[in-house]
């Protein structure tokens, strides 16, 4: 869970430095205090999108760490592992996100630099962010799917799994299906020209490597006068008076005293000795070498025209061998598909047939799975809702085939299922979409059962609510701040309120405030000791004035949180 969030040069917060626990986090603070702007910064470290904007005016950069301590066996650990992170999980796992002020953005896990889509993945697994702009996402039928299947679990997943394994490849047969059937004379068109391709390839009988040997050797050919005039001084300078017979007397003057001191003339007349051997083996290859040189125009002027001939095919078919070999291979695939279309076509609907029925067969057992796992989730939606002030209200997720138009069975990406959250508030009243009958209050409840029954299953260890008790007051917002109590017992919850029921309930309760110092405004951020939350309750019951009966309402709502968190 988050154990630690420092911010410096964000938005309008300066510098703060946050310790957080276990438990129910409240934050909150007039409007305008700045209260969204952790969630901001929060958001950022899970990987959110920023900009230069949220840079604080006159400074190079924003800085944004958090510590996260987590168990042995939670799958963040997988997730960096994967992405080749050494992280130990007896340490704590840092994150540091910093924005420059041109707009850039530097993330690290642990010190290890990772991109925006890394970040994005680990943070997934560490906070789950819930604001009032969530609730679109009720309205959204194709996410109600989802949250069925992560529901479902792990038979699920695995079958839903091969099933998408199995579309895939339908999809792609089905494609090319597709592609050969709608292409026929396109095809037929480009036939001759595939033809007059395949030959002048063919013709040229190409050989990897051949360019390079026709280049060395078309080297050679052309310098051959100049290699024989050199090889040949190079021989006679070396078999002249200068050369190895000057060695040869220089020898033997060196026998005819080596005896007068044989401890340093012996020596050397051993290395020239062994000089002479070497640059009269020297002699004997550069005159085989000379003797071998060859001026031949006409096997010059064949490797000048295979070397164009190449050249051609490069600029025509590939910048190499290997790539106008690859393009030679290609179009014979093409042409024989052409040639043999009716014998291709048949090939690919058997088999088209052959996935879809294999597919459909994974999508209706998923489909089985999925009944069974919208049962369970309607019924332990409904007992959340009972506890959040909504106990008659009737809850269910239906399932409907996609289907064609002459009534078989649609495949998608996700099967053959379209699901619906469905919901009637009122008894007598006919299910409908959470879209069409749920109020803002009743989305917010909602959200709040889903995540409720989500946190033990998605394994994330921070949950925040970002004013997710806008819309309700009274009971409801009694029993959406106990719920938010009772959650905290699973994970680490924050959630930022202008409700006093829902403060009061707080394991830990936060300020939030701004000043200005220096004709510069800064936010905030304060953990409250007993004495000063009281005043911050009355302040939120009683708005600008505060009143001895304020504290006192203040506290007693105290009072009753702690008993009731204690029953």
């Amino acid at each position: 869970m988050l154990r630690e969030l420092s911010i410096r040069n964000f938005a309008v917060i300066e510098s703060v430095n946050v310790r957080f626990y276990n438990g129910f986090h409240v934050l909150t603070g007039e409007t305008g205090a700045g209260k969204s702007i952790l969630i901001d910064a929060l958001s950022l470290i899970a990987g959110g999108r920023g900009s230069s904007d949220m840079v604080r005016y006159g400074c190079d950069k924003a800085e944004i760490e958090a510590l996260f301590e987590l168990s042995a066996n939670h799958p963040v650990w997988e997730k960096l592992a994967s992405f080749g992170i050494e992280a130990s999980c007896e340490e704590a796992l840092v994150i540091r996100r910093e924005l420059s002020a041109q707009g850039k953005s530097v993330s690290r896990i642990n010190g290890h630099i990772v991109n925006m889509s890394m970040l994005r993945e680990a943070g997934e697994f560490l906070v789950n962010i819930h604001g009032q702009h969530e609730h679109q996402s009720l309205f959204k039928t194709e996410k109600h799917l989802e949250w069925l299947d992560l529901y479902a679990g792990e038979r699920v997943a695995k079958l839903l799994a091969q099933y998408k394994f199995t579309f895939k490849h339908y999809e792609q047969i089905r494609q090319q299906l597709k592609e050969v059937e709608q292409s026929s004379r396109q095809n037929i068109q480009m036939l001759d020209l595939y033809r007059f391709q395949i030959d002048e390839i063919r013709s040229a009988k190409l050989v990897p490597g051949e360019d390079e040997s026709l280049l060395e050797e078309r080297q050679k050919l052309m310098y051959a006068v100049k290699r024989r005039h050199s090889t040949s001084e190079a021989y006679e300078l070396l078999n002249g008076d200068r050369g190895l017979d000057a060695i040869s007397r220089a020898i033997s003057r060196m026998e005819d005293i080596k005896e007068f001191d044989t401890a340093t003339l012996e020596p050397l007349l051993e290395q020239l000795q062994s000089a002479f051997y070497q640059l009269e083996d020297a002699a004997f290859q550069l005159r085989d070498y000379r003797d071998d040189i060859e001026s031949d125009p006409e096997q010059l002027a064949f490797i000048e025209d295979r070397i164009d001939m190449i050249n051609g095919l490069k600029r025509k078919y590939g910048e190499s061998i290997p790539e106008i070999l690859a393009y030679l291979q290609q179009i014979e695939q093409e042409v024989d598909k052409i040639e043999n279309r009716d014998d291709h076509i048949l090939r690919l609907q058997h088999e088209q047939e052959h996935l879809y029925a294999e597919a459909l067969q994974s999508a209706q057992n998923l489909s089985e799975l999925r009944q069974a796992a919208a049962g369970r989730i309607s019924s332990a939606i409904e007992a959340e809702l009972r506890q959040l002030q909504m106990e008659r209200t009737t809850f269910r997720v239906e399932l409907q085939p996609t289907l064609n138009e002459d009534g078989s069975y649609r495949l998608t990406a996700s099967g053959i299922d379209e699901a619906a959250f469905m919901i009637a508030p009122n008894p007598g009243e006919p299910l409908k979409p959470l879209s069409r009958i749920a109020s803002g209050g009743e989305m917010s409840r909602v959200m709040l059962a889903l995540k409720t029954i989500f946190a033990s299953i998605d394994q994330v260890p921070t949950l925040v609510f970002d004013e997710v008790d806008t819309g309700v007051s009274g009971r409801a917002a009694q029993a959406i701040a106990e719920k938010m109590s009772r959650l905290s017992a699973q994970c680490q919850v924050f959630s930022i309120t202008h409700l006093p029921q829902v403060a009061c309930m707080a394991d830990h309760h936060y300020e939030i405030c701004k000043s200005i110092i220096a004709e510069r405004t800064s936010t905030n951020v304060a953990e409250l000791e007993p004495g000063r939350r009281i005043e911050e309750l009355a302040r939120m019951l009683g708005g600008v004035e505060v009143t001895e009966k304020t504290r006192h309402h203040a506290q007693e709502m105290l009072d009753l949180a702690f008993r009731q968190k204690g029953a």
